[in-house]
């Protein structure tokens, strides 16, 4: 099982973070973690203090378009801080459902043949690498671009003065040009930048592994049910729908405790990405150079592609857990005790409830979520626009 969340625990490591136990862990590791996470905690957070007062002072001297950006930044820096903090937050929980994961976990080569767990964990994989390159490319194109630009053409091509820039605007009590603590502030700054960004990835990667296993459970119970071949014998087949009837079980529990742990870090997550995406179009159509209209429109590729990753999880457990209605009802069951076609009956019933990952009680999580994302991004973006025209 550790396959599926390979990735996602190399970004938690980054961080000195541990998602769920692991077994005996070391106490100079454990250490070793703290002090990791602290500090990218409180570094990040005094970006973010930076970041706040700034976008305070920008808008009192009327410097909108900067004060948008900055909060682009600051949204995007709040959800990955949240993140962290929730799965520290729900760790025991976490630890309950990896433990819960681990025992229907599919072992043996006939089992993963059954569960096709090859095709679930190389489509997991895959995403999981796309998707962490992508957000990789992101941040440390945000993160060097400043000093790529003044290295480039300042000091080696001579095309025009840049001066040396932060990557993120924060307000700053001294005069930075000339000043040693440039690169300290650099640094820092790089830090913090990684820091939000693997706070989302390696979240987003988790939800993605999780979900993947919880649609390949349904997927097997499904496949399962509809190829039975029935007896006639009532306690022989009835004992065949009482496991159904408790592997289902143990599915929709599960898959509450998913939505207990994620439900609102994604809520979080929807409500900053509908902001992000507006700022960042919004900057992209308030005729800025072409140099940051690329940064810019890498920023709004990733933010709607971690929306759509999401959104993508929800409808694959969505249609599994709906699935099970169907295939029980392609089950032959012509031939079945009346007691075993009245039992199926309920479970039928039962499977058209349909199982969504959840933004707690506001949100069923679908690809019809991301139309709804956009519709609300593109309300604030022509409220901006026309406040801003104004």
């Amino acid at each position: 099982m550790e396959n599926f969340t390979k990735y996602a625990n190399f970004f938690y490591t980054t961080l000195g973070i541990e998602p769920y136990s692991k077994g005996v862990i070391h106490q100079r590791n454990e250490l070793r973690d703290r002090i990791v996470f602290w500090a990218n905690v409180i570094n990040l957070s005094a970006v973010l203090f930076g970041n706040g007062i700034y976008v305070c002072i920008a808008f009192k001297e009327g410097k909108i378009l900067e004060a948008v950006t900055v909060m682009s930044y600051i949204g995007f820096d709040i959800v990955g801080t949240s993140k962290m903090i929730f799965i520290l937050w729900k760790k025991p929980v976490l630890n309950a459902m990896i433990t819960e994961l681990e025992e229907m976990h599919p072992r043996g080569k006939v089992q993963e043949k059954a569960f096709n767990l090859q095709d679930y964990l190389r489509t997991c994989s895959r995403i999981s690498v796309k998707y962490s390159l992508l957000y990789l490319i992101l941040i440390w194109t945000f993160n060097l671009f400043s000093i790529m630009d003044y290295l480039i053409s300042e000091k080696w091509l001579h095309l025009r003065v840049v001066g040396r820039t932060l990557p993120y605007a924060m307000y700053l009590p001294w005069e930075l040009e000339d000043s040693w603590s440039f690169y300290p502030l650099l640094i820092s700054q790089n830090l913090a930048g990684y820091t939000a960004a693997a706070g989302q990835i390696s979240t987003d990667l988790l939800i993605c592994a999780v979900a993947t296993m919880v649609v390949m459970h349904f997927k097997h119970l499904s496949t399962t049910l509809e190829h039975h071949e029935l007896s006639g014998n009532w306690e022989r087949d009835s004992r065949f729908l009482a496991d159904t009837v408790r592997y289902h079980e143990r599915l929709l529990r599960l898959s509450d405790v998913v939505n207990d742990i994620f439900g609102v870090p994604l809520l979080l997550n929807f409500m900053v990405s509908s902001f992000v995406i507006c700022f960042v179009g919004f900057q992209m159509t308030a005729g800025i150079s072409p140099d940051k209209i690329t940064k810019l429109f890498l920023f709004l590729i990733s933010a709607m592609s971690q929306v759509y990753l999401i959104c993508h999880c929800g409808q694959r457990l969505a249609d599994a857990s709906s699935g099970l209605s169907v295939s029980a009802y392609r089950q032959n069951w012509n031939h079945a005790d009346i007691r075993y076609k009245s039992a199926l009956v309920l479970i039928i019933s039962r499977a058209q409830k349909v199982t969504y990952l959840k933004a707690t009680i506001f949100l069923d999580i679908t690809r019809s979520s991301m139309t709804i994302l956009l519709q609300v991004s593109y309300k604030f973006f022509a409220l901006l626009r026309t406040m801003y025209g104004n």
